[in-house]
């Protein structure tokens, strides 16, 4: 890959990164239950751990030619609370339609995020770049998985709530 081309894909995941914590944080602002909150908190910080991780690649690629090893391996995989999908707090998104949509829309910039990622491991030469695409691509699948969960244990409830099932 040309060193122009490594610049431009970092900037783009660095913009994705940055929409992403923009998203979370904001939904996280407007959101009135405080586990619901703290939930987007924890996503929106978590793309701040990204943000990191890219920013300082993009610095070492742009001095030195090279991604530098080891920058983001020391960056735990995600840890956030897996108490969002109790009973409770489920009821809670469902009936606010903001957080439900807000689950929505992440799902499919979680998508586009896991997709970025894996076809840039895929088409890089350089074992660090390789890695920290992987590396990229795991966490955010981590995260569609969560979410894709989440929006079923909605779906499912709505369904239940609305005698949707069959009999």
């Amino acid at each position: 890959m040309t060193e122009t081309n490594t610049l431009n894909i970092l900037k783009k995941a660095i913009i994705l990164e940055q929409r992403g914590h923009a998203f979370y944080k904001k939904v996280a602002e407007q959101a009135e239950n405080e586990e619901i909150k703290s939930f987007f908190e924890s996503m929106a910080q978590e793309e701040v751990i990204h943000l990191k991780v890219l920013s300082a690649q993009f610095k070492a690629f742009s001095k030195g030619g090279n991604f530098e090893p080891g920058t983001f391996e020391e960056a735990q995989n995600s840890e956030l609370p897996q108490k969002v999908l109790n009973p409770e707090i489920m009821k809670k998104i469902a009936s606010a339609g903001f957080e439900a949509s807000a689950i929505s829309a992440a799902i499919a910039m979680e998508q586009r995020a896991v997709t970025i990622y894996a076809d840039q491991a895929d088409a890089a030469d350089d074992p660090e770049e390789k890695k920290l695409y992987n590396w990229l691509s795991s966490w955010e699948r981590d995260h569609l998985n969560m979410l894709m969960e989440i929006d079923q244990a909605l779906l499912d409830q709505v369904w239940g709530d609305n005698n949707f099932w069959p009999m």
